[in-house]
């Protein structure tokens, strides 16, 4: 029985926000006049109702799931990673031009892409980690700021030397990748990839790196009690700089797939505008930054857009009742986190502080 309720007992905060924001979209939904049981029937059809649905679906969770479990690595460690969307964007320009111009068979030239993007993610997000212990640069604000300069970078390559000249693309984009070096789709006809395993096995890796080895241990202990894992030999600062490299590499890997499975090109802007990164942080605290919870998450969440697009197709409901669910989650998920910090702040006055 107590084994049974340690399982259940994380999952109760996620299922109550998941409640919170289902009534609450049950609200909009009633105010602009739609059947509230149709609504939600035809928002599970489009995302659930049909294989291709399904396919779609997990195709969309796919860059969703890396980056959140990036996000929980980091949030677990007790470091705040804000810069998924930069590290994804690296990731992927990385990735495109490793496919462009690496000479040799494409499974090779796939395989090096998508190890180049992983490896360009990591070392983007390593080198805030690096601000933060050299300089004493806020790693919150470092993560967020370093977005903007490297999707403003990307957009210069598209937009000058790698823009693709050919035909009349009105787009800042590179050129098509050789369709040997995309990757497989997992059925024919289907938008699915090989990317959604790779999703799978890091949720399952992570989660086994977190609770089974030495290097887990440290990273949930610096993030639970920082003071008593220095006091008991943990190194801050090595552990900081591992924890942003593993997890910038998992959003570095997420717009190295995108490019080669589902764009096979770099689009500008089309990884922001989809709000992959954001909507991966959304999950990660959704789930308590747990990996499996992370990843049924991120799943969840990717159900709510494409579903939302099935409600504005065969009803009168905007789509829009899929992001007011969100922001939903958002307030909940806030509110939990400003509890949490008050009741911290209140304990430390009345036990005092450790030094």
């Amino acid at each position: 029985m107590n084994r049974f309720n340690k399982i259940l007992s994380p999952l109760l905060q996620p299922l109550a926000a998941i409640l919170v924001g289902l009534i609450a979209g049950a609200i909009a939904i009633a105010i602009a006049g739609g059947n509230i049981v149709e609504t939600y029937s035809e928002m599970w059809k489009g995302a659930f109702g049909g294989f291709y649905f399904l396919t779609n679906t997990l195709a969309r969770a796919t860059p969703i799931m890396l980056i959140a479990l990036g996000v929980a690595l980091a949030f677990r460690s007790g470091f705040f990673n804000l810069g998924s969307e930069g590290q994804m964007v690296i990731g992927a320009i990385t990735a495109a031009v490793i496919g462009l111009y690496m000479p040799g068979p494409g499974w090779l030239v796939s395989t090096a892409a998508i190890i180049a993007g992983a490896v360009a993610g990591g070392l983007w997000s390593a080198m805030a980690g690096f601000f933060d212990y050299r300089f004493r640069v806020n790693l919150l604000i470092s993560t967020l700021l370093l977005n903007y300069v490297v999707v403003l970078f990307a957009r210069y390559l598209v937009s000058y030397p790698l823009k693709d000249r050919t035909g009349s693309a009105g787009l800042n984009q590179t050129p098509m990748l050789d369709a040997s070096v995309w990757l497989p789709k997992l059925f024919k006809g289907m938008p699915l990839h090989l990317g959604f395993i790779f999703a799978v096995i890091a949720a399952v890796l992570l989660y086994i790196l977190l609770k089974r080895t030495v290097m887990g241990y440290e990273m949930r202990m610096i993030g639970g009690n920082p003071l008593f894992a220095v006091y008991g030999g943990v190194r801050r600062g090595s552990m900081m700089m591992t924890a942003m490299l593993f997890s910038g590499a998992f959003a570095g890997l997420a717009g190295a797939a995108e490019v080669l499975g589902t764009q096979y090109r770099y689009l500008d802007g089309a990884l922001s505008s989809a709000g992959y990164a954001w909507t991966g942080i959304m999950a990660a605290l959704l789930a308590n930054s747990h990996p499996i919870g992370t990843a049924v998450a991120a799943i969840f969440l990717a159900a709510l857009e494409t579903g939302a697009m099935g409600v504005e197709r065969n009803t009168e409901v905007p789509l829009e009742v899929g992001d007011i669910i969100q922001s939903v989650l958002i307030l909940f998920i806030s509110a939990r986190l400003t509890y949490s910090f008050i009741k911290r702040r209140k304990g430390q006055n009345t036990d005092g502080t450790a030094v």
